[in-house]
């Protein structure tokens, strides 16, 4: 137990000790000690508008930051519960794996320098209707109400929309359900989602909405537990654990229900709404399942399903159609797909490759010194040129796919680390690493050197041991 967790909630401390240096708004208004204790209140929504309002964009502090020692903490908790109530607690494979898209996601991210938000911005210096003031209390919380509204049909299109399930599926790929799974977003999360929230351009003052947005997020993290069965009343208008667990689910009955964001009143409304039925396990991971520790695989996988889904079908109106209705649609049948053409998920054995001890430590000691020169990126990454930041992207998202080659055991796993290693002694050596210290420079050096001649024994190994079967 305590290797696992430790492991974990170190990797994710690392992961947030890096975003924390992202955006030094994270302090604006907030100083001291007020740091350490202003994220519990957000995990809940008690929020205050006298303390929540601002003016501008570049007032609003990053409360996502200021929340990530709460994260830490409710991740503790859920093992320990876990384990005190002899429950499988988080698994070090799928939990790295989970962090790894949320790197990867924010790699895009820091690559698309928040353009996606441009338009929300545009639209609301040039055709809002209403000028609502940002310092009444009654903005707040139509702004609180607007966000979660339209987040409840951005998330129901992430299900019903082909295209866009193919990259919403990532936060659906595993096949636990856990803190650490709120993490997992696609590179191609916000795209795919922003153009939902454009209405609220017309009204809603862009401080109040990113403000809400940040809210909105932090208050789903918790509700990825199993340990929390019921909040009583309360379940009546909040999403809880217990309505997100369903949503989670591949069992039929879970399929597309439970979309709300704070509010379940919307899937009230609209006839999303189901609870966990008792006495029935609920399955997670995907109903077209691929499981896979390799994060890379996991942002691809279902696109290409979904292209060859639309290969397959005998016209252009149809592989249109197969795009934009729901992932279980054939020809001639219902938008969302008729039930009996739709897979029935039963129990089924979870996905866990067993590697070694020492592999272990190996990909905990690498991951850390990828989330360095992920630092590195996040610290610099404005003033680079396209082809530096290139670079980068594609080495982070190199290392955290071959390090899901070794979660998997792959085949390929020897070849691709030992390759991912040769190549980054060899840009040490010719390419100025920026501010990195050069005590650090040598360390990087020689342990990628050190790693380049591991798997090259490695793999000479194995090319032998495929020789002597062969002879023998």
């Amino acid at each position: 137990m305590n290797l696992t967790i430790f492991l974990s909630c170190t990797c994710t401390y690392t992961v947030c000790s890096s975003h924390y240096q992202m955006d030094e708004r994270a302090e604006v208004g907030i100083n001291g000690s007020k740091v350490l204790f202003k994220g519990f209140d957000h995990m809940f929504s008690i929020i205050s508008p006298n303390t929540t309002s601002f003016s501008n964009v570049d007032h609003v502090p990053n409360f996502i930051i200021n929340a990530w020692p709460y994260f830490l903490i409710f991740i503790l908790l859920e093992n320990i519960l876990l384990w005190v109530k002899k429950k499988p607690i988080y698994r070090f494979n799928d939990s790295l794996t989970s962090i790894s898209i949320a790197i990867i996601s924010e790699t895009g991210r820091l690559a698309f320098r928040g353009a996606e938000s441009y338009a929300y911005v545009y639209l609301y210096e040039n055709y809002n209707f209403i000028n609502l003031p940002w310092n009444y209390a009654s903005t707040w919380y139509l702004a609180a109400l607007g966000v979660d509204f339209c987040y409840y049909w951005m998330h129901r299109a992430c299900h019903e929309v082909h295209i866009l399930w193919a990259q919403h599926q990532v936060h659906h790929s595993s096949e636990e359900f856990n803190m650490v799974v709120t993490f997992r977003h696609s590179i191609l999360h916000a795209w795919c989602g922003f153009i939902f929230y454009l209405p609220l351009a017309f009204v809603i003052p862009p401080a109040h909405f990113v403000t809400h947005q940040q809210f909105n997020l932090i208050f789903q993290f918790w509700v990825h537990t199993k340990v929390i069965k019921t909040v009583g009343p309360l379940e009546y208008i909040f999403n809880t654990p217990n309505h997100h667990r369903v949503h989670h689910g591949s069992n039929f009955y879970c399929l597309d229900k439970n979309y709300g964001g704070i509010l379940i009143i919307w899937d009230r409304i609209f006839g999303t709404f189901m609870t966990e039925v008792p006495g029935e396990e609920i399955i997670y991971g995907l109903v077209v399942n691929r499981p896979s520790f390799n994060p890379f695989n996991l942002e691809t996988f279902y696109t290409v399903h979904a292209y060859e889904k639309m290969k397959s079908m005998n016209n252009w109106k149809n592989k249109l159609i197969s795009l934009f209705y729901g992932p279980s649609w054939l020809p001639n049948k219902p938008r969302l797909g008729a039930s009996e053409d739709i897979e029935k998920v039963g129990p089924r054995e979870i996905y866990d490759v067993k590697i070694s001890v020492w592999c272990n430590i190996y990909i905990f000691v690498h991951f850390c010194l990828v989330i360095y020169i992920f630092q590195e990126f996040v610290t610099l990454h404005s003033g680079m040129n396209p082809v530096t930041v290139t670079c980068f992207i594609s080495y982070i998202i190199g290392s955290l796919t071959t390090i899901g080659l070794l979660f998997d055991n792959s085949q390929y796993a020897a070849a691709c680390e030992l390759i991912r290693c040769g190549l980054l002694v060899f840009a040490v050596e010719r390419l100025d690493m920026f501010t990195v210290d050069k005590h650090i420079l040598i360390f990087i050096k020689a342990f990628f050197g050190l790693s380049t001649f591991l798997w090259m024994f490695k793999l000479c190994n194995v090319f032998q041991m495929r020789t002597y079967k062969k002879n023998d």
